[in-house]
């Protein structure tokens, strides 16, 4: 079990005991003078031990040493918290358009995404053959892993200039070759070292990276023109199906839960009558097509 998932366990379990330390002091468990949900009055407004444990139960961090005095801290932050919302009231600042806006926008957003997090709950996770599988597919993360060290070139060329600049790039045999070319040629460029491990590449380029030799290169085009990268070396470090399985398990439990929110808005779009007016009416097919 990794240190993470030990550390949210243990939050998670003090979260616990602090929500049913406060659960039983407010049905009579405890001290009976104290028996009260209450935390704290702010004027004429209550604060609740509930609405305290809700701020700590989106701490899944929380270690044991931290939780002693983690509670107050909450407390006086929903104290500031409250304050702020009363002198907000007396300005009338919660009648104020843009904040009504935000405060239908944040609703809005909770709303959704507590309807997706509900869908997402009922996807199963993968089965020790489909993680197996995963992992068979994908040689260059897994059995042929490697390290790889490059030499990146970024190559300054907007718009059709960069089609001036993919000849030379293609030709060039080393990082030096195109490096003198590129300054013969008056073109900017900036070079940088990296290295990287299979899985930081885009997951695109891990199969085509992961059949280069050292020695080899691969022109992509990018935002400011051409980019260029010069395999160095590539160290072989393999991972092994047991050593793999959490991330691949995760990745591909997160895969699941895309493709069905997708599948799902898909349907709901298919089944309610949408309508796009005024400047947006024009663009109704583009628009429904990049939602879906």
């Amino acid at each position: 079990m990794s240190n993470r998932i030990r550390l949210a366990a243990r939050g998670a379990t003090v979260v616990s005991l602090i929500a049913a330390a406060a659960l039983l002091a407010a049905c009579g468990g405890g001290d009976k003078k104290g028996a009260t949900q209450v935390a704290a009055k702010v004027n004429k407004e209550e604060i609740s031990v509930h609405q305290i444990n809700f701020v700590l139960q989106r701490q899944p961090g929380l270690s044991a040493e931290q939780a002693q005095g983690a509670g107050k801290r909450v407390l006086e932050g929903l104290i500031d918290q409250e304050l702020a919302i009363q002198e907000a009231g007396e300005q009338k600042l919660d009648r104020d358009p843009n904040v009504v806006m935000a405060i239908e926008a944040a609703k809005r957003e909770i709303v959704a995404r507590a309807y997706a997090d509900k869908l997402a709950g009922t996807v199963s996770k993968p089965s020790d053959e489909d993680i197996g599988a995963y992992y068979k597919s994908k040689p260059a993360l897994f059995e042929q892993r490697r390290v790889y060290t490059m030499q990146e070139f970024s190559i300054e060329a907007p718009g059709d200039a960069a089609k001036l600049v993919e000849p030379i790039a293609k030709a060039a045999r080393n990082a030096d070759e195109l490096s003198n070319q590129l300054k013969a040629a008056g073109i900017k460029f900036a070079i940088r070292s990296i290295s990287q491990p299979a899985e930081n590449l885009p997951l695109n380029l891990v199969d085509q990276i992961g059949a280069m030799s050292e020695g080899q290169h691969l022109t992509l085009p990018s935002p400011a023109g051409v980019s260029v990268m010069f395999l160095t070396s590539a160290k072989p470090q393999p991972v092994s199906l047991q050593q793999a399985k959490p991330a691949i398990e995760q990745f591909l439990l997160n895969e699941r839960k895309r493709k069905l929110l997708t599948d799902e808005m898909k349907r709901l779009r298919e089944k309610s009558k949408i309508s796009y007016e005024g400047q947006f009416a024009a663009a109704s097919t583009p628009a429904a097509s990049a939602a879906q």
